[in-house]
C-alpha cells in the first residue's frame, strides 16, 4: 500500500501532485430522497440487465468519462492527482492512479465535492448511534467500514446513489418486477437481519433508513445484534419467526448448528448472505439444514450492490454502475480465469465521494465463459476475507464459537483500535497484536475483549497483549486478522 496515494503519479515521470483546496463550487448533487430520479434508476436498472454486452460497455464508459469529469471539477483531491493527465475524452482508466482508503481518508476533505462535508462532521454524526439510518446534512447517507487495512473508513452517499443501490437490490438480486416500490416488495416477509447493529455498517444502516422511509415497514422487519450470547439471539429469533434471514455465512453456519440441535426452530423461504466467502459445503449445509434457497450478493460500503447471483448460482458484476478491475500485485490486469492479487472499484453514481480505481482489496476472479443464464453482465468469483473462526469451550464443556466480524467490531468499535491481530493458541488463550500505533490502547483493548468474553460466558479464557505486531502469511503476504493456529484444538 502507498504511504500517500494522495502522491502517486499518473504516469511514469510525472511530478507530484498536491491535492489543492480550490473548489469550483458546491457540486449539484441529489436529495436524501429523490422519487423521480429513483423511478429513472429503476428504470435503467432494469435495462440495463437486458442489454447486450456491448451496450453495457457504452453506459459504463458514458458514466465513467461523467465520473471523472465531475471529481475533476469539484473535487480539489482528484483535481490535482489528474493535473498532468489528457483531457477527460482522451484519458483511458488504465492512466488514472490508483487510490487507497488510507489516502482517502488523510485526504477526506478534499475528496468530497461537497464542502459542508468535512471528516470531523462524519465523526461526530458516526459517533451517534441514534443517527443509524438517519440522514447526514438531511441529505445522504454515511456508512463506516472496518479497518483492515489499519484504517477506518467512512463513506458518504448522496441521493442517486442510494437510489440505484437500491434498485440493484430490488430489482437484479431480488428479480422484482420493475413496477414494484421498495414498500410493496418487503410486505409479504417477516426479514431478519443478523449482523453488527451498533454502527453505521451499510448493512444495518440502509435497513433503518427503508424503515424511516416506510413507517408500516417495522413491523415485518427487524434487526439482531451478533454480539450478544448465542442463546438470546435463538431466543429472539424464535420469538420471531423470520422467513428471510440476511447475515454472514460464518453467523449462518452457527445458526445452523443451532437449528440442528433443535433449540433454533425457523421454518425460512431464503437465507442471504454477505460479507464473506461463502464456500460450496456451507452453502449446501445451509439449504438441508433449513430447507430453503440459499443466495449471496457482494457488496461493500463503497458500492453496496456490487454483484448478485443468478439461477445458476453465478455473481454477476453490476457492470453498468461499477467498474472492477482484476489486478496483480503491481496493479497490472489479469486475465479472466486467474485470481486477482486485489481488485480495484470504480463507484460510477456517487458524487459526494467520489472513488475512482480505488483499492477494494478483494481476490477476484471473473469467468471466462458466458453464463447460461442468458445476461451479459460478466460474472465473477470472489475470495473476500477469510477469518478464522474461534472456538472455545465453556465451562459446562459446551463449544462457543466466537466470529471473526463480531470480534473485529469489538475491538474497532468498543476498543477503539483498527490495527490489530487475534490469534488463539488454545483453547484457554486468546491473545492479542497491535500495530505500533495502537499499543498505548491495550488496557481498553483488553477490557472491551474480557467484556464480550464474559457475555459469551467464556470468563476463564484468559486474553494477553503479545509486543509483537500483526504478522502477515509469510506465503500469501495476506493478514488474516482473527487466526487459529496450527494445532489448535
Amino acid at each position: 500500500m502507498n504511504a500517500d496515494p494522495g502522491a502517486a503519479k499518473a504516469s511514469r515521470g510525472q511530478r507530484r501532485a498536491e491535492p489543492s483546496r480550490r473548489r469550483q463550487g458546491p457540486a449539484p448533487v441529489a436529495p436524501f430522497v429523490d422519487p423521480l430520479y429513483a423511478a429513472q434508476a429503476g428504470w435503467e436498472v432494469w435495462l440495463g440487465g437486458r442489454l447486450p454486452a456491448e451496450e453495457i460497455a457504452a453506459r459504463r464508459d458514458a458514466r465513467l468519462r461523467a465520473t471523472i469529469e465531475f471529481a475533476r471539477a469539484y473535487s480539489p483531491y482528484y483535481r490535482a492527482l489528474y493535473r498532468e493527465l489528457p483531457p477527460t475524452d482522451e484519458v483511458v482508466i488504465e492512466q488514472l492512479p490508483v487510490v487507497h482508503k488510507r489516502g482517502l481518508m488523510q485526504h477526506f476533505d478534499e475528496v468530497v465535492t461537497d464542502p459542508a462535508v468535512t471528516r470531523a462532521g462524519v465523526a461526530r454524526f458516526v459517533a451517534d448511534p441514534r443517527r443509524i439510518g438517519r440522514p447526514f446534512l438531511g441529505r445522504y447517507a454515511v456508512w463506516s467500514s472496518s479497518g483492515t487495512c489499519g484504517e477506518p473508513g467512512y463513506f458518504v452517499q448522496d441521493g442517486r446513489a442510494l437510489a440505484v443501490y437500491d434498485a440493484l437490490e430490488l430489482l437484479r438480486f431480488r428479480a422484482v418486477n420493475a413496477a414494484a416500490g421498495a414498500a410493496t416488495v418487503w410486505a409479504p416477509h417477516r426479514f431478519a437481519l443478523v449482523a453488527a447493529i451498533d454502527g453505521h455498517f451499510a448493512g444495518i444502516a440502509t435497513l433503518r433508513r427503508l424503515v424511516l422511509l416506510y413507517p408500516w415497514l417495522a413491523a415485518t422487519t427487524r434487526a439482531f445484534s451478533l454480539l450478544q450470547p448465542v442463546a438470546a439471539l435463538v431466543a429472539e429469533l424464535n420469538a420471531y419467526q423470520p422467513s428471510v434471514l440476511a447475515t454472514y455465512p460464518t453467523a449462518a453456519e452457527m445458526l445452523a448448528d443451532e437449528q440442528e440441535a433443535g433449540r433454533l426452530r425457523l421454518a425460512l423461504n431464503e437465507i442471504w448472505t454477505g460479507g464473506e466467502c461463502l464456500p460450496r459445503p456451507v452453502r449446501a449445509r445451509l439449504a438441508r439444514v433449513f430447507g430453503c434457497a440459499v443466495r449471496s450478493a457482494y457488496g461493500a460500503s463503497e458500492f453496496l450492490s456490487i454483484g448478485w447471483e443468478c439461477t445458476h448460482g453465478r455473481l454477476h458484476l453490476n457492470a453498468d454502475w461499477v467498474v472492477l478491475e482484476p489486478v496483480d500485485a503491481r496493479n497490472r490486469p489479469v486475465p479472466p480465469g486467474v485470481p486477482s492479487h486485489t481488485v480495484l472499484l470504480t463507484n460510477l453514481v456517487n458524487r459526494v465521494q467520489p472513488l475512482i480505481r480505488y483499492a477494494l482489496g478483494d481476490s477476484v476472479t471473473l469467468d471466462r465463459d458466458a453464463c447460461p443464464c442468458g445476461c451479459a453482465l460478466p460474472s465473477m468469483t470472489v475470495e473476500g476475507r477469510h477469518d478464522d473462526v474461534l472456538v472455545y469451550a465453556r465451562a459446562d464443556g459446551a463449544a462457543v464459537k466466537l466470529l471473526p466480524l463480531v470480534l473485529c467490531t469489538v475491538m474497532e468499535d468498543e476498543a477503539g483500535v483498527n490495527d490489530f491481530q487475534l490469534v488463539q493458541p488454545d483453547d484457554r488463550v486468546l491473545r492479542v497484536r497491535l500495530g505500533r500505533a495502537e499499543r498505548g490502547c491495550a488496557r481498553r483493548v483488553l477490557h472491551a475483549l474480557r467484556a464480550h468474553l464474559d457475555t459469551q460466558g467464556l470468563g476463564h479464557v484468559r486474553v494477553t497483549v503479545e509486543r509483537i505486531g500483526p504478522q502477515r502469511d509469510p506465503r500469501s503476504g495476506k493478514l488474516r486478522r482473527v487466526q487459529v493456529l496450527r494445532g489448535t484444538a
